[in-house]
C-alpha cells in the first residue's frame, strides 16, 4: 500500500487570480484612486452629512482611522505586511527624524519660493486661486480649523495614497526613477480639476516629484507628510485665500528686477541646492541605521 503526501495549496480567489494578472501600473492607478484620492475626499463627504462646526472633529477620527488600516496596524493580518510595505512603514532613527526634517523643511522652502517667483515672472491669477474655497468668509478661528485640518487631510492621504500605494509598486517594476515620474504624472493628472492647475502645472510635478525623492530617500512617508501638510497650510492660508495675507506683486516685465524678485530667487535657488545636498545626507544616514 502506498500513501502519498500531497501539499495542499491555498485556494486562490478569481478576484485574487485578476489582480495578480492585473499591469502594476493600472493596479497603482486603482491603489491611488481607491487610498488617495477617496481619503483626500473625505472632508466634502463630512461637510455634506454634518454640520460645518462639527467636520473637523469627524476628520479626525476619519484620519485616525484611516492611518491605523493603511499603515498595516489595524485590520486583516494576511494584508497587513503589504500595507506597511506600501506604507513605508521602516522605523526612523534620530538620526534619520532630524535629517529628514530639515528636508521637509527644505522643500517648503523651495516650492512656496518657486510660486513667488513665478509670480513675479507672471500675473497672479488670484481669481483662480480663490475658486471653491471661501474661507474668508468664515470667523478666523473656523477659517483656520479648516485649513488645519484640510491640510493635514490632504498631506496623510495623497502621500499614503500617491507616494505610498501609488508608488511602491512602481519602484518594484520600474525602479525608483520611472516610478516617482510616473506618479508625478498621475498626480498632475488628478489635479487638473482645480480652476488655479493650469497655473501651476509644472509646480505640481516638481512639487510631486520631490515628495516621490524624499520618500525614497529616508524610507518612510512621515517626512513627506509633514512637508505636505505644512507646505498646504500655507496654500490654503495665502495663495487659495487672504486668510494670512495677499499676494500683491506684480510681474517684473511692469516693475522692473527689483530687491523683492532678487531675494526670492536667490532663496529659490539656495533652498534648492541645500534640498539636493540635504537628499544626499538622508540617503547615507539611512544606509548607516
Amino acid at each position: 500500500m502506498t500513501t502519498s503526501n500531497q501539499t495542499t495549496q491555498p485556494q486562490i480567489s478569481g478576484l485574487a487570480k485578476v489582480w495578480q494578472r492585473t499591469p502594476v501600473l493600472i493596479k497603482a492607478i486603482l491603489l491611488i484612486l481607491l487610498v488617495g484620492m477617496v481619503g483626500a475626499n473625505g472632508i466634502s463627504f463630512f461637510l455634506l452629512v454634518l454640520p460645518a462646526p462639527l467636520v473637523p472633529f469627524a476628520l479626525i477620527g476619519f484620519l485616525f482611522l484611516y492611518w491605523k488600516f493603511f499603515s498595516g496596524s489595524w485590520g486583516p493580518n494576511k494584508t497587513a505586511e503589504v500595507r506597511k510595505k506600501y506604507f513605508r512603514a521602516d522605523r526612523l532613527s534620530p538620526a534619520l527624524w532630524k535629517w529628514s526634517l530639515l528636508l521637509a523643511a527644505l522643500f517648503v522652502l523651495v516650492v512656496q519660493s518657486s510660486f513667488v517667483v513665478t509670480f513675479r515672472l507672471i500675473q497672479f491669477p488670484a481669481e483662480r486661486f480663490a475658486q471653491g474655497f471661501g474661507f474668508e468668509s468664515l470667523p478666523l478661528w473656523a477659517a483656520w480649523s479648516f485649513i488645519l485640518i484640510a491640510s493635514l487631510s490632504a498631506g496623510l492621504t495623497e502621500e499614503v495614497g500617491f507616494r505610498g500605494y501609488g508608488q511602491v509598486p512602481l519602484e518594484e517594476r520600474y525602479g525608483p526613477l520611472l516610478a516617482n515620474i510616473m506618479v508625478s504624472v498621475l498626480f498632475v493628472i488628478a489635479h487638473l480639476n482645480q480652476a488655479w492647475a493650469p497655473s501651476w502645472l509644472l509646480h505640481i510635478f516638481f512639487g510631486s516629484f520631490l515628495w516621490g525623492l524624499i520618500a525614497q530617500a529616508s524610507g518612510s512617508l512621515l517626512p513627506g507628510i509633514i512637508a505636505h501638510t505644512v507646505l498646504d497650510i500655507f496654500n490654503f492660508s495665502y495663495w487659495w485665500s487672504d486668510v494670512a495675507g495677499k499676494f500683491e506683486y506684480q510681474p517684473i516685465g511692469i516693475t522692473g528686477v527689483d530687491l523683492h524678485f532678487v531675494v526670492w530667487l536667490l532663496v529659490f535657488i539656495g533652498s534648492l541646492a541645500l534640498f539636493i545636498w540635504n537628499l544626499g545626507k538622508v540617503k547615507a544616514v539611512r544606509l548607516q541605521s
